[in-house]
């Protein structure tokens, strides 16, 4: 070999080192990441090296409503934000052990390389950890503290037997139910609300707030005011002395590769409920439809949304009596922290949920009169259903807005009603839950009523009456507070409040709210309400035969096993399987406590509170829905509970146990009451379906922004991997 040949070797290699050189530098600053004209890709690193498992967040306010979109960093700090409408965008970075990074203006179609920012100290990283990791720091009686002693004595009331009586008020039958504890709005004291002598008058002047003051005042009365308010002053006082909470886990696996979408609608003054994308028995219906929510008692219109054109509206709802009571008749107890003495709630319509039709028509439990029932409803009547159950008052009834004609049907229910679910037969019955009041179950012949419009006569209710004398036919029966009759049956005294369909036998299941709670089975039977029996299983609560313990259910769905999941404020997702109950079904013995086998309890994600030992979390989930068709992308009958302290949807994974965690990490403070999910095109993979949710909390100003948040609708979306576009 010559010297010449030598040389250009070496001159050759040279070369082809720095062309690898620049290649791996590109690759290090994510400009080897395929990116599309409607894309936006890079790499985060901050001073440490490549950021895994952090935020990236786009967003716009030039579109007719605020847009964002969300995705996590791979192991190589790199990201993909897929999809985004032709806009300027505001782009950063967040993750835990980090603070945001300033946001950089870009588009769509451009490779931004984005600077992480490590957080300067342990405090400031916590101020982004969800509201689950602070409320855990609070320390919630001992078990030896009951059962309580009165307000001269320990300050539990003595009604209260248990530990987990006390939490399941403190949970998700009373402050949970309604919004976050432990976001910054909580496990704060606002500056604005005066100055007090001590924490614990610095709380009892703070329930006192807005239109809700009377229901908090409330709550904390059934905590026992005397030791709820200092345990909740010791709470606050130690996070402002600089006390921590543990640090949440990264986004792990499958969690990387989840794109949340968000749009804005309604309006500050509002708070939503949940919300509707589709028929809950076929899941293609609707595509790439206008999304439809609900207000409960903040506003008299459901919010829409159109997702493809980012554009909201409203559809103006009324009530037949214009005496209907309002939610405006709330007066404000005190000043609020962001609305001072101006009551923002004005709803005589109080919708709480919406469901499709298969004909794409929005049906909504709504308020159209006052309490009082028409004659029909009332003892006396020849109503089948007032023969056998009168019913004096409803709450709530129904109503039925139709997209293609813009119009809203109101209709009169003797019963009272809360959440809805289609039943899967040639009726399109629609069954109600009555929210946990009126001891009854009502339903809908939807399909008689749009034949006749008689609402009378397309409508049904009954009792919940167990068959415990054990022949087989309903009978009659004792009541609630009456001993067990071997001769009769037994009406339980236990109404609804979530509310399913099996898919395998057409039988109706709810839940029954309190300590230790149950979910419980209607079958209706061949001529409700003359047939319907009922069936009812108790939470294994201090049941010696339970292999697992927990109480308190709240929602509830079904799979297509007809297998029912429930949320419970122990901290678990449970479910019950009727199939493995080895026992008789009904009879003397059959009156809740007679099937612990058929529970499986599996704990939630977060910390527990200080002073439980019990398994579970402090996580207090408010719902939960089983996406039976696999329009996510984990796989058919996959149980979904609200993270209402994670800022989460936490959807489970049976056959490992394990939850797949779908966090929402700005704006701080989601905090979800039901979802759905949607395939808007079977042969678009990952692009053709998803998740769909909302902001539910009561409290949008206690959200990351504060006052003048609105709630979001949100997409989840489940990509193959974190890059894929």
């Amino acid at each position: 070999m010559t010297k010449a040949v030598l040389y250009l070797l070496i001159a050759t290699g040279v070369i082809v080192l720095a062309w690898l050189g620049r290649l791996n530098a590109q690759q290090s600053r994510g400009e080897a990441t395929s990116i599309g004209s409607d894309d936006m890709g890079g790499v985060v690193t901050s001073n440490k090296g490549p950021e895994a498992g952090v935020w990236v967040i786009a967003e716009t306010a030039d579109l007719p409503t605020k847009f964002a979109k969300i995705v996590v960093t791979d192991d190589r700090g790199r990201y993909v934000l897929p999809q985004l409408p032709k806009a300027n965008y505001r782009v950063w970075v967040r993750g835990y052990g980090l603070v945001d990074s300033s946001p950089v203006q870009a588009a769509p179609g451009k490779v931004v390389n984005l600077s992480a920012v490590v957080a300067p100290n342990a405090r400031t990283a916590a101020e982004y950890y969800p509201a689950v990791y602070w409320f855990s720091l609070l320390r919630v009686p001992d078990k030896s503290e009951f059962p309580g002693t009165g307000p001269k004595g320990n300050g539990i009331p003595e009604n209260m037997k248990s530990q987990g009586q006390w939490l399941h008020l403190l949970k998700t039958d009373s402050c949970w139910s309604c919004h976050q504890l432990g976001e910054k709005a909580t496990r704060e004291i606002p500056k604005n609300l005066g100055h007090f002598d001590s924490s614990s008058a610095a709380w009892a002047r703070r329930i006192l707030s807005g239109q809700a003051g009377n229901n908090m005042v409330n709550g904390i009365g059934q905590l026992g005011p005397e030791r709820a308010l200092p345990m909740l002053a010791d709470w606050t006082d130690r996070i402002a002395a600089g006390e921590l909470p543990p640090t949440p886990p990264r986004p792990q696996g499958v969690e990387r590769n989840v794109v949340i979408t968000e749009w804005g609608w309604a309006d500050p003054k509002a708070y939503l409920h949940d919300e509707i994308a589709t028929d809950k028995r076929n899941p293609t219906l609707n595509a790439d439809g206008e999304i439809f929510g609900a207000t409960e008692l903040s506003t008299d219109y459901l919010p829409v949304l159109d997702p493809v054109g980012a554009a909201a509206s409203k559809v103006k709802l009324h009530v037949r009596d214009p005496k209907t009571p309002s939610s405006a008749d709330d007066k404000v107890v005190a000043p609020s922290p962001y609305w001072g003495d101006e009551a923002i709630w004005h709803s005589q319509s109080n919708v709480h949920n919406p469901m499709f039709d298969g004909q794409g028509r929005v049906w909504i439990t709504s308020r159209i009169r006052g309490s009082d029932n028409p004659a029909f409803c009332k003892e006396g009547s020849s109503h089948p259903s007032a023969v056998l159950f009168p019913l004096k008052t409803s709450g709530r009834q129904l109503a039925m807005y139709d997209p293609a004609t813009k119009q809203v049907t109101l209709i009169n229910t003797c019963f009272g009603t809360h959440h809805l679910v289609f039943a899967e037969d040639a009726s399109n019955t629609l069954w109600t839950s009555s929210g946990g009041g009126g001891g009854a179950v009502g339903w809908l012949n939807t399909k008689l009523f749009e034949q006749t419009h008689d609402e009378e006569k397309s409508q049904g209710w009954t009792a919940l009456i167990l068959d415990t004398n054990g022949n087989g036919k309903r009978d009659q029966y004792v009541e609630p507070d009456q001993p067990v009759d071997p001769a009769k049956d037994k009406r339980i005294n236990a109404a609804f409040y979530g509310v399913t369909v099996s898919p395998t036998d057409g039988s109706i299941w709810g839940t029954a709210l309190g300590f230790p709670g149950a979910v419980v089975r209607l079958n209706p039977g061949s001529n409700p309400p003359a047939t319907a029996l009922a069936e009812i299983y108790e939470l294994p609560w201090n049941n010696p035969n339970a292999p697992v313990h927990g109480f308190s259910p709240r929602g509830l769905d079904i799979d297509r096993n007809g297998v029912v999941w429930t949320v419970i404020a122990s901290g678990h997702l449970a479910s019950f399987d009727r199939r493995k109950c080895k026992g008789p079904l009904n009879g003397p013995t059959a009156t809740g406590q007679h099937c612990a086998e058929g529970w499986t309890l599996y704990q939630l994600p977060g910390p527990q509170l200080k002073g439980v030992t019990d398994p579970g979390s402090a996580e207090a989930s408010y719902y939960d829905w089983v996406d039976q068709f696999d329009t996510f992308g984990l796989g058919k009958n996959v149980p979904i509970a609200t993270g209402n302290g994670n800022d989460a949807l936490l959807a489970l994974l049976p056959d490992s146990g394990k939850f797949v965690v779908l966090r929402v990490p700005y704006p701080m403070g989601f905090y979800a009451k039901g979802m759905d999910g949607r395939i808007d095109d079977p042969k678009a993979g990952w692009k053709g379906k998803g998740l769909w949710a909302t902001y539910g909390t009561r409290t949008p100003f206690h959200a990351e922004g504060g006052k003048g948040t609105t709630s979001k609708v949100l997409h989840f979306q489940l990509r193959p991997d974190p890059l894929a576009h």
